[in-house]
């Protein structure tokens, strides 16, 4: 799966899928701090055994052992960094057979140098006024609408002017002196000979000396880069995805001018990449985990998976109704295979999302994806195994089994409601530390609702339900590269709601509402019958 479907497929909710309990967020157990296997659970935190893939919110991937090693030992040492970048970036062209590398403050601190580096060109006198690109002779990057996606935040950071093209004669056209970078998220899939292919897009920025960016962040490491084979001037990837690496760090490779100039606006440096500090012990770490790639059995890697996701399967093969299936790994992004384990919801009376959030929720705490129910009517999780650990099959196997071995009740009937919610309503958000005046405009029929949510910046469609008095609406502020869900959730009567606001990534807030009152004005109107003689 590719970086740009998994964007797309995100649930709103934590985990990927699954949901992490508000009680566990607001605990107060609390050290002293412990170290081994229990650091996290002596403030209070719970592990959680990865079944989803290399999420930064639960912490990407576990690194290698080689890895863990290098920082160790960098940690007991004093070096000038630029000696440090200029030592790394000439090791991993020898190993990686790029022109030139470079370890960032993660992909998208990297993403951020690069275009940094475009824009100024090494250039100090610019890189200290950014984002102010005023008298810049490069402030535009060019990205294909199919491209954007919520991390491009780090290029927009910059301070450019981003142009969306939707069609290849679109992105031609949008070519010119100011062009500063094309960015591309990572697509193997298209061939050579298509328009939106990198080697296509490369024979229009190449005569114009622009640079492309591609984005792998997922991927594995391929040598030769197939990316800059392919035509691309930089490739950036993540430290704590396929590659095992420090989870904040980034790798890029590619033309060296370019990433010296992305070093010149990365930290220690000062100017707008200052905030993005990558220290020794992560950029030897990340150089470790390239080295570790090279000399990893990846076939014998990939059998280990498999053999997780099998013992799954048999695990869960006497319950009746349930069917695995295993999905290969397409591309190479996000390349681990996956358990897909689905079910008719009414037969054992519970769903994905029901499955997810017991398993997220209780000890020892799982996190998979899940899928409220597919087209044919039945409901599915899915376990990757791509970060799984020893021994975790079993404990997931057994997890999910209980599940779905118990005497699930049947979900209840929604009750009558308390009151007519239709017409419109003033709601006022509490966030941490600011509030917004918002609307609500409901139609109602009987149980459920639909209508429109009115935000800061947008009008949105919203649906729901009301059980009793128990109120539940929900709506998304959809933006070109962002989703922000609002999933509101509390108490209502006929005159006033309360509850709080689930907001997916950031987390929640609190909001009321009362109904709108209209002042009933009384009056004749009259239609002029001519224009005004004065204004």
């Amino acid at each position: 799966m590719e970086r740009r479907d998994i964007i797309k497929s995100l649930s709103v909710l934590p985990f990927a899928g699954s949901v992490l309990p508000l009680k566990a967020m607001l605990s107060s157990a609390s050290g002293p701090l412990a170290p081994g296997q229990s650091i996290y659970e002596s403030i209070g935190v719970d592990p959680v055994i990865n079944c989803v893939g290399t999420y930064t919110i639960i912490g990407g991937s576990l690194e290698r052992p080689e890895v863990v090693q290098a920082m160790h030992d960098a940690s007991g040492y004093f070096v000038q960094y630029d000696e440090l970048a200029f030592g790394i970036g000439r090791r991993l062209a020898e190993i990686t057979g790029a022109e030139w590398g470079m370890v960032s403050a993660g992909c998208a601190a990297g993403m951020k140098h690069v275009t940094a580096a475009s824009v100024t060109g090494g250039n100090p006198e610019k890189l200290i006024r950014i984002p102010d690109l005023a008298g810049f002779d490069k402030t535009e990057v060019v990205i294909p609408r199919r491209s954007r996606n919520a991390y491009d935040h780090a290029i927009r950071n910059i301070g450019v002017t981003i142009i969306t093209v939707d069609t290849p004669e679109e992105l031609e056209k949008a070519l010119n002196s100011r062009t500063a970078m094309i960015y591309l998220m990572a697509n193997n899939e298209v061939k050579a000979d298509q328009p939106w292919s990198l080697e296509s897009i490369a024979k229009m920025a190449k005569p114009l000396n622009i640079p492309i960016l591609v984005d792998a962040a997922a991927e594995d490491l391929t040598f030769p880069n197939v990316h800059l084979q392919r035509g691309a001037t930089v490739v950036a990837y993540s430290g704590g995805k396929a590659i095992c690496g420090p989870q904040c760090a980034g790798l890029l490779l590619g033309r060296k001018d370019i990433l010296m100039s992305a070093w010149q606006a990365s930290s220690p440096h000062h100017g707008c990449g200052r905030d993005n500090k990558v220290g020794k012990e992560e950029m030897m770490g990340m150089l470790a985990a390239v080295e570790a790639w090279i000399k990893r059995d990846h076939v014998e890697k990939m059998k280990i998976w498999h053999t997780y996701l099998d013992n799954i399967s048999k695990r869960l093969s006497p319950v009746k109704g349930v069917t695995c299936t295993v999905h290969e790994p397409r591309g190479l992004s996000n390349h681990s295979p996956s358990l897909i384990i689905s079910w008719d919801p009414e037969a054992l009376n519970i769903t994905g999302l029901d499955v997810a959030e017991e398993l997220a929720s209780k000890q020892p705490r799982i996190a998979v994806h899940n899928n409220y129910l597919n087209d044919d009517g039945k409901t599915s999780i899915t376990v990757v195994s791509g970060q799984m650990q020893p021994g975790n099959d079993k404990t997931v196997g057994d997890r999910i089994f209980d599940l779905f071995s118990r005497k699930n009740p049947k979900p209840k009937e929604m009750t009558t409601p308390v009151a007519s919610l239709a017409g419109r309503w003033d709601v006022n958000v509490e966030f941490y530390s600011s509030q917004s005046q918002h609307t609500f405009f409901i139609e109602q029929d009987g149980n459920w609702i639909k209508g429109s949510h009115k935000g800061d910046f947008s009008m949105r469609d919203m649906y729901g339900i009301i059980d009793g008095d128990q109120i539940k609406l929900s709506s998304n502020d959809r933006q070109i590269a962002d989703n922000i869900p609002f999933i509101f959730y509390g108490t209502a009567n006929a005159d006033s709601m309360a509850g709080e606001i689930f907001m997916g990534e950031y987390i929640r807030a609190k909001f009321t509402a009362k109904r709108h009152e209209q002042r009933t004005t009384k009056r004749p109107i009259r239609v002029p019958k001519g224009q005004p003689l004065a204004t």
